[in-house]
């Protein structure tokens, strides 16, 4: 096979050569009758591209290279790391390649691309293949009850709005809208990400037949080259698409060149939207239920030690400007013991202590008592700061302490 491009049809080759190299790693050359076919896969088979350059567009076109006879059969495998150095650079390219010329040999097992340079400088590039069965993805496109079709430009700024780094994209199309959002996965922290969703009108694509409600998931990464080649040539990209589960068809054609992006999506098992942020689930545990809406806290023990807390609910003011309960009282109340007659609080006292107050009371001192009471063993609860060492000091130090 030999084909010769010549002036803006080097650039063209290499920005496609860069589109596939986003798909797979490796790339096929399939030289047919009508025209030079270049294709890449990725590890999972979950994205195909194909890139087909028509007879029109190089200056030269044969299946057959000198003295071999034409073989509409060659089929060859490149790494495409190999390829992409060679089009690295689509600027220097343009400036300095007047004619590229590439031959595949079938003798050698290789693949020779020349570059005709100004100056009368030739570069030559012999890269060695591996003979392959060609790849073809099955679609049946007109099977599809979903197809839009719009410029290039309006899907890559859509795509302009999500970060480099995200994966997955959600595609959600009604009769009345055209939806893109990033996916959200059910088991990551919704509260460090970022959300980002945008729509638009029907009135906004050339084309907009919707058959069927569709939200479907797919790869950003493999779509991103295709656009950026689309949006070069200002051509109208086609999307064929169905339910969750079924490939979406990215496409667009010209008289030289077809392109194809084929791109596998989630399987959506729920009814809702996994790509739906889901906030933190309440908690369902009936413990914490019923000591949040405990009012009062109340331990067994003796009623006797319970008269010599002079002000139990004596109240302390904050630095925030809310009451709080004072420290040394509510540690002789956890020491002490409950009673069914025991503490007697006065109404008053009772109704100074705020619910905040009381709320906190529950959480962290209750919950202990319950789970040892669920338990059926009787176990004191641990004082892990003392107020004093014993007894006498406390009540002492607690009755000079000045209320405020």
């Amino acid at each position: 096979m030999k084909c010769v491009l010549e002036g803006n049809g080097v650039k063209v080759f290499g920005k496609a050569v860069h589109a596939l190299s986003r798909i797979g790693e490796e790339l096929w050359l399939d030289p047919m009758v009508k025209g030079l076919a270049l294709r890449s896969v990725n590890a999972a088979h979950s994205a195909y591209a194909c890139f087909l350059f028509t007879p029109m567009f190089f200056q030269h076109y044969s299946l057959g290279s000198g003295s071999e006879p034409a073989r509409e059969t060659i089929k060859c495998k490149l790494v495409i790391k190999s390829v992409l150095p060679l089009f690295r650079c689509l600027t220097a390219i343009e400036r300095n390649v007047e004619r590229c010329q590439i031959t595949i040999s079938t003798p050698t097992d290789r693949v020779i691309i020349q570059f005709f340079c100004k100056h009368g400088i030739t570069k030559t590039y012999s890269l060695r293949f591996q003979e392959s069965e060609a790849l073809q993805a099955e679609f049946a496109s007109h099977l599809c009850p979903n197809v839009l079709k719009a410029p290039a430009r309006l899907l890559s700024d859509m795509v302009l709005h999500f970060p480099v780094s995200l994966e997955e994209i959600t595609l959600s199309a009604t009769p009345l809208r055209f939806t893109l959002r990033n996916y959200h996965e059910a088991g990551n922290d919704h509260m460090k990400m970022m959300y980002t969703e945008m729509s638009l009108h029907p009135d906004e694509f050339d084309s907009f037949q919707v058959g069927a409600d569709s939200d479907i998931t797919f790869c950003l990464k493999e779509l991103r080259g295709f656009l950026s080649f689309a949006e070069s040539h200002c051509l109208p990209v086609s999307v064929h698409f169905a339910a969750a589960g079924k490939p979406v068809c990215f496409s667009m054609e010209d008289m030289v060149l077809e392109a194809t992006v084929l791109l596998a999506t989630l399987i959506d098992s729920e009814n809702t939207g996994p790509s739906q942020p889901v906030g933190p689930p309440a908690p369902t545990s009936p413990r914490c239920a019923d000591v949040a809406a405990l009012p009062v806290v109340s331990h067994e023990g003796d009623s006797r030690e319970s008269q010599n807390v002079p002000a139990v609910m004596e109240l302390i003011t904050s630095s925030q400007g809310s009451p709080i309960i004072n420290p040394p009282a509510l540690m002789h109340l956890l020491s002490s013991a409950d009673d069914p007659h025991g503490l007697d609080v006065p109404d008053e006292a009772s109704a100074m202590a705020t619910p905040a107050s009381t709320m906190i009371c529950s959480l962290l001192f209750r919950a202990l008592a319950s789970e040892q009471e669920d338990d059926g063993c009787d176990v004191s609860l641990p004082v892990l700061a003392c107020y004093s060492d014993t007894e006498d000091d406390l009540e002492g130090d607690y009755t000079r302490s000045p209320s405020l």
